[in-house]
């Protein structure tokens, strides 16, 4: 059923499409592409290449929001979390999603020719990932995968703007970054796991069932490993270590609440829980810059 349009201006409406309500979406997209860029700089990134980055994370994630809200524009109103959105709710026309859309690319497509060829390149073929993975969520178990891969190219796109090359600790830093997504990205599908089940959509909450506590200790286990390896590798100094300990004890702590209240949470529970990741991930940011200097 779909949710009656709401009274509330346009504009309002697009600001919606784009999330820019909910800022903790965006912030965790931007961390992991500003660990990339301050480490391949050894803590010392070029301004203007911060600010392409933010930036073009913000356009980028625009563009991944919108393209997701139109493949479920006929979903989204039968799920309690989504049925409000503007594209679900038909307060924003298929038309004007479409053109939001295709402003969020140029915007995107335009800060990428600023980058190097390398990382220009990265940037086109993370496109089609962006675009699919809403499909990915009707035929592959797993989708929150897909998600993390399309994650994991803030990692090489951004390397490669500083490095022009991606080199071995690249990839483990993009390992940590799709293990980190997968990991926070089912802790969010848990909200919607009932909604997904009647719906026939597939989530890797859904997946794991039962064990998906455990699945995320893994996936947060993975990526705190995998950062101590950057570190010991580039190598960091002792400014890191501390930070990513407390990134460390709070992955911890949001695995035992979930061991603990999974079975009686509510969708605001598992939104919070997410939105600690913006803080986890900014620990390890400021590890980075400190630990690089």
């Amino acid at each position: 059923m779909t949710a009656p349009p709401s009274p509330d201006a346009p504009w309002l409406q697009i600001v919606r499409l784009l999330r820019w309500d909910k800022p903790a979406g965006r912030l965790i997209l931007m961390v992991p592409a500003l660990w990339a860029v301050v480490l391949a700089a050894q803590g010392s990134p070029p301004l203007d290449l911060v600010l392409v980055v933010i930036l073009g994370s913000l356009a980028t994630s625009a563009a991944g929001c919108v393209v997701n809200d139109l493949w479920d524009r006929d979903i989204d109103p039968q799920v309690a979390r989504t049925r409000h959105r503007p594209l679900a709710a038909r307060a924003l026309s298929v038309q004007v999603g479409i053109a939001v859309l295709l402003l969020s690319l140029g915007c995107a497509w335009v800060l990428a020719r600023y980058l190097n060829p390398l990382s220009f390149g990265l940037c086109v073929l993370a496109v089609p990932v962006i675009l699919l993975y809403p499909l990915a969520k009707r035929v592959f178990p797993l989708p929150q995968l897909v998600l993390a891969v399309a994650w994991g190219f803030a990692i090489l796109i951004s390397w490669a703007a500083v490095a022009g090359q991606l080199q071995p600790v690249t990839w483990l830093l993009w390992g940590a970054t799709v293990a980190w997504t997968l990991g926070f990205d089912t802790v969010y599908a848990l909200a919607d796991c009932p909604d997904d089940t009647r719906l026939g959509i597939h989530s890797s909450a859904r997946f794991f069932g039962d064990f998906t506590p455990g699945a995320v200790g893994l996936c947060y286990l993975v990526t705190a490993g995998l950062l101590a390896l950057v570190a010991v590798i580039q190598p960091l100094g002792t400014g890191f270590w501390p930070l990513w300990l407390m990134a460390c004890g709070l992955w911890v702590w949001q695995v035992g609440r979930l061991v603990q209240v999974a079975a009686r949470a509510n969708q605001g529970f598992y939104g919070r829980l997410f939105s600690q990741n913006v803080t986890a991930g900014t620990l390890v940011l400021v590890g980075f810059w400190l630990g690089s200097r």
